[in-house]
C-alpha cells in the first residue's frame, strides 16, 4: 500500500495495470501524471517511470533519489567484487534497496527505472528485479507504467500482464506511424495485453482528416483526443507539477473523458 511497503500480495486484490507508450514528444508523461491523479481517487497506485530521463516525480510533484537501474548495477558491483554481505540473499538485498528507492506519498508511490543497462551481462540481477516489480505491483490497485519511446523495455521490467496499453500520438502522420508499429510489436514481446487504444494529444481544433484516415488505415482504437490547454505553459514556466492543473481545464477534462472510456472511472 502506498506510505507502507509489503512484498506480500494482499489476499484478493485484483490489480490493473496501465501502460502508455507513444513517440518522444507525445505527451506520455503529462497524460501518465493527469491518469495516475485521477486513480488515486479510486484507489492507491504505483506508478513506475519507464524513462531514463526520470521526469514522471516531477509531473506529480514528488522527489527522487534513487532509481531501479542505480541498485540493479550496485548490486551486479558488489556481487562481482564479493562485498554482498553472506548473511542476506541476493533476492532479499534487492528487495531491500527497491523499499528504500520507493517514493511514497498519500495514494500513490513511484518507482524511478533510471538509466539502462550498462556494460556487462545484468540478466540475473534483471530477472529477480522484474519478479520484485511484479509482487510490489500487486499490492496495489493499479499499476501505471510512463515508458519509453519504444516498447521493448517493458518485457525488460515487469513481467506484468498489461490491461490496457495506451498508445500516444500528435497530430501528425510520423506520430500515427510509430503507434502503428508499436501495437504490430506487441505480439513478439508479451504474452498478454488487453485493450490497445490510441489517444492523438495536442490537438488545437479537431483532428485533419489526413490524420484520421491514418489512423482508420492502422486499425486502430482511437480512444480519445486531447486538446492544447494554455494552462499547460505556466505550469512548466514554473516547473509546478502537472498535477496542478484545474479540474475545470481542457486537458484534465479530456483525460477525465478518456479513463472514462476505458472504464477506469
Amino acid at each position: 500500500m502506498a506510505g507502507s511497503f509489503s512484498i506480500t500480495r494482499l489476499e484478493g486484490k485484483m490489480t490493473k495495470t496501465i501502460a502508455i507508450a507513444g513517440k518522444g514528444g507525445t505527451g506520455k508523461t503529462t497524460i501518465a501524471a493527469l491518469l495516475i491523479k485521477l486513480l488515486t481517487e479510486k484507489g492507491v497506485v504505483l506508478a513506475i517511470d519507464g524513462d531514463p530521463s526520470s521526469n514522471l516525480h516531477m509531473a506529480l510533484g514528488l522527489p527522487l533519489e534513487e532509481t531501479v537501474g542505480g541498485v540493479r548495477e550496485e548490486m551486479a558491483s558488489a556481487v562481482s567484487k564479493g562485498r554482498l554481505s553472506s548473511g542476506i540473499s541476493k533476492p532479499d538485498y534487492l528487495e531491500l534497496r527497491i523499499q528504500e528507492a520507493l517514493v511514497e506519498s498519500k495514494g500513490v508511490d513511484l518507482l524511478a527505472m533510471g538509466r539502462p543497462e550498462g556494460p556487462g551481462c545484468y540478466c540475473a540481477a534483471n530477472n529477480m528485479l522484474r519478479h520484485c516489480i511484479d509482487r510490489l505491483g500487486g499490492n496495489y490497485d493499479y499499476v501505471v507504467i510512463d515508458s519509453e519511446a519504444g516498447m521493448e523495455h517493458i518485457s525488460r521490467q515487469t513481467t506484468r500482464d498489461v490491461d490496457i496499453l495506451l498508445l500516444t500520438s500528435d497530430p501528425t502522420i510520423r506520430g500515427v506511424s510509430a503507434a502503428a508499429r508499436m501495437k504490430e510489436l506487441i505480439g513478439e514481446l508479451r504474452t498478454h495485453v488487453g485493450r490497445i487504444a490510441l489517444v492523438v494529444n495536442r490537438v488545437s481544433e479537431s483532428l485533419p482528416q489526413e490524420i484520421e484516415q491514418a489512423i482508420e488505415e492502422a486499425k486502430l482504437d482511437l480512444i480519445g483526443v486531447l486538446p492544447e490547454d494554455p494552462g499547460m505553459m505556466e505550469l512548466e514556466i514554473r516547473g509546478a507539477p502537472l498535477t496542478e492543473l484545474p479540474s475545470e481545464s481542457p486537458l484534465q477534462q479530456g483525460v477525465l473523458a478518456l479513463a472514462k472510456g476505458l472504464g477506469l472511472v
